[in-house]
């Protein structure tokens, strides 16, 4: 039997952060179920607003910390962030560092090229090269320069790279010379269990939000960023015109009406369409199986084809069918491939329209109950946990 393995996870998220919740804690329970008898798991969190109590769970420890953005200060933060983390590892036998992305492993180098231990890093995809795309960052400025140096130091050190898509071993050939490291690939997972049938058109829930005989566009997510903004906003003008006033559209988000109203009134869209509503992660299954169609409006940069949306995932476990911008994961790929939704070619009217004119085919083609089954199907070969479990039995089971 091997000897318990004590791994420090590093995040560059807080601990309520949704990433946390449900891109990082599952993942890690899963982690620790396959270890030898006797392991532990410390994550890290970074704060932004001074919680740094921790937060306890059986056999996962936490430490949180303050957060301050790259910059300045930001320096100061990883340099006390790496000396205490470094104690972390030598107090508490650490055996591995396992950094989530690559801002955490840019810390999660700093720690193993310190203390010697291995480097482990998940969820690698690239993150410099996206804040520039984006227009985030500068490609002269100093976060840029910083992070894509520790990129490609970070990959190089790493014993194991974990990734989303399949496509990030030739970004990591090409942009840090990696070519012989065990690589995985582990799409963002979902909880087939929470994202069910019994989620579906929630007959009370209809009733409440005066979505009854409604088709409802669902959008779980963010504007501006690594997201569209204004586009979304320009398609859901097409959607209405194409569909007419049966169309509501249900925004899963943090934005206010005030915030998206300047959108709004820019495509003449009536403001009584929209049922704008903030959600736990926990209610999102019920409010997001109230839709008909859903949309994934990533911003359709080089980048992204090796990053992994998150509510794909989550909306294909709910049976609904996608809209989604080119380029995106493996998931436009999969979308066309598989007729569970529309990939939009352009962000221009035709291709709206274009894409308007599939999700009227695939409606028309199947009933409520076959599109459940037909994407449904997809979460269970895609998005289903067992992918991950396969990948942490190798990298830390008992074999």
């Amino acid at each position: 039997m091997r000897d318990p393995e004590h791994v420090l996870v590093i995040t560059y998220w807080s601990y309520a952060d949704a990433l946390v919740q449900t891109y990082t804690l599952p993942y890690l329970r899963i982690m620790l179920g396959v270890m030898p008898e006797g392991s532990s798991i410390h994550i890290v969190t970074l704060e932004k607003d001074g919680n740094e109590d921790p937060v306890q769970e059986a056999g996962i420890i936490h430490h949180p910390y303050a957060y301050h953005s790259l910059g300045i200060r930001g320096s100061f933060m990883i340099i006390g962030l790496v000396r205490s983390l470094v104690s972390v590892v030598r107090r508490s036998s650490i055996t591995t560092i396992h950094a989530w992305c690559t801002p955490a492993g840019m810390i999660g180098y700093l720690v193993s090229k310190i203390t010697g231990r291995r480097l482990v890093l998940d969820s690698y995809e690239p993150h410099a090269e996206a804040m520039v795309e984006n227009g985030t960052w500068s490609s002269g400025g100093f976060a840029f320069r910083i992070l894509f140096l520790f990129e490609r130091l970070q990959s190089k050190r790493a014993s194991v790279l974990i990734a989303a898509t399949e496509g990030m071993r030739d970004y990591a050939k090409k942009k840090y010379g990696i070519t012989d490291k065990p690589f995985y690939v582990k799409p963002a997972c979902v909880d087939l269990k929470k994202f069910s049938a019994k989620d579906r058109k929630d007959p009370e829930l209809l009733r409440s939000m005066g979505l009854e005989e409604k088709f409802v566009i669902v959008y779980a997510g963010k504007f501006g960023g690594i997201y569209l903004d204004k586009e979304v906003f320009e398609f859901l003008r097409e959607a209405y015109d194409h569909w007419g006033t049966r169309v509501q559209v249900l925004l899963l988000t943090g934005h206010t009406l005030q915030e998206l109203m300047p959108w709004i009134e820019q495509v003449g869209l009536p403001q009584e369409i929209f049922t704008i509503k903030f959600v736990s992660h926990a209610d999102i299954p019920r409010y997001m199986g109230l839709g008909d169609v859903a949309l994934t409006p990533v911003r359709p940069v080089p980048t992204k084809r090796y990053c992994t949306p998150i509510k794909d995932g989550e909306y294909w476990a709910l049976g609904l069918p996608v809209i989604i911008t080119a380029g995106i994961s493996d998931d436009s790929d999969i979308i066309a491939a598989k007729g569970i939704g529309a990939v939009l070619e352009g962000l221009d009217q035709r291709s709206y329209r274009k894409a308007l004119r599939t999700i009227d085919h695939l409606l028309a083609t199947h009933t409520p109950d076959q599109r459940y089954r037909t994407v449904r199907a997809v979460a269970e070969k895609y998005r289903t946990f067992d992918i991950a479990k396969a990948i942490y039995e190798d990298v830390y089971g008992e074999k």
